[in-house]
C-alpha cells in the first residue's frame, strides 16, 4: 500500500467542493499544496485583472478581491485543520498562526511533514491506494 499524489484539479475541486468547510478527517500533504498554489495563482490573476479594469486603487477591485478571500478562507481553513490532523495534530494548533513569524514558521514545517502511514484518531490514511 501507498499513498496518492492529488492532482492539482482534484485538490481544488475537493476543496472547494466536497470539503468546502469541512473540519474533520485528514488532507495529504499534496492536496494541501496543490491548493496553497491554485489560490496563490488565482489571486494574482485576480489581482492584475482587477487592476486592469477598475485600477490599482479602486473601492471596486477592493470589494471583489475581498469577497473572493472571505469564500477562499474557509475552505483553506479547513484543508488547514485537515492537514495537522494528518500528522497527529489538533486542529487548534492551526491558531500558531496569530503569533508573528514565529507561528507561521512552525505551521509550514508541519504542513510540510509526511503523512502518518497509519489511521490515527482523526480517520484513515487519505489517498491510499493497494
Amino acid at each position: 500500500m501507498y499513498q496518492e499524489q492529488v492532482s492539482f484539479g482534484d485538490a481544488v475541486k475537493r476543496a472547494l467542493t466536497v470539503n468546502y468547510c469541512n473540519f474533520n478527517g485528514r488532507s495529504s500533504r499534496s492536496e494541501y499544496w496543490w491548493y496553497v498554489l491554485a489560490t496563490f495563482i488565482f489571486g494574482m490573476v485576480l489581482g492584475v485583472i482587477l487592476g486592469v479594469i477598475f485600477g490599482s486603487e479602486s473601492t471596486i477591485g477592493s470589494i471583489v478581491n475581498g469577497v473572493v478571500s472571505l469564500a477562499l478562507f474557509l475552505p483553506g481553513l479547513g484543508l488547514c485543520v485537515r492537514r495537522l490532523h494528518d500528522i497527529g495534530k489538533s486542529g487548534w494548533l492551526v491558531l500558531l498562526g496569530l503569533i508573528p513569524l514565529v507561528g507561521a514558521i512552525i505551521l509550514i514545517i508541519w504542513f510540510a511533514k509526511e503523512s502518518e502511514m497509519a489511521p490515527n484518531q482523526y480517520g484513515p490514511v487519505p489517498n491510499m491506494v493497494q
